[in-house]
């Protein structure tokens, strides 16, 4: 039995992190990268150079990177949530899945995308704040007293 794994059909499989971040960039620039990814190394002096030394040193931007390739250049579906798990290298892309052409981007979308996350985030935190609820003790402790000595019949007197 083969137990090699078969990534034949993800497009990352051959393609370095150069090549991909060259066509990216040629396809939606600098600009639109950093609106929607939000990585701060497409705003900052931004060239193909630096961003590979970033992105080859940081695991979590270059993931944030394969996966924006994958589902916006490429226009591949939602993978699902057991290969969501994965890194974007690690995923197995079905046969009947073929990349199609890359998204129209705008950095309207991106604003109103940033605005979402931001309401999203903002709810996440108030509702966290209220189901945190009062302090509660451990159920051993509450039915002791508070002036009680937790020691006291270890204690020699």
């Amino acid at each position: 039995m083969n137990t090699d794994i078969d990534y034949q059909n993800n497009p990352l499989h051959g393609l370095s992190l150069k090549q991909l971040l060259t066509e990216i960039v040629d396809h939606y620039g600098f600009d639109i990268l950093y609106a929607y990814l939000n990585i701060n190394c497409f705003n900052n002096n931004p060239s193909i150079e630096s961003s590979v030394k970033f992105l080859k040193k940081t695991d979590w931007a270059r993931e944030k990177v394969e996966a924006f390739y994958l589902y916006q250049f490429k226009s591949l579906p939602r993978a699902s949530a057991e290969q969501f798990e994965l890194p974007p290298r690690d995923r197995i892309i079905p046969r009947d899945q073929q990349p199609g052409e890359p998204a129209e981007l705008s950095l309207e979308d991106a604003e109103r995308l940033r605005e979402k996350r931001a309401r999203k985030a903002a709810a996440h935190d108030r509702d966290a704040g209220q189901r945190k609820g009062p302090e509660r003790q451990p159920a051993n402790r509450a039915a002791a007293p508070d002036n009680a000595d937790p020691w006291a019949k270890w204690r020699k007197s």
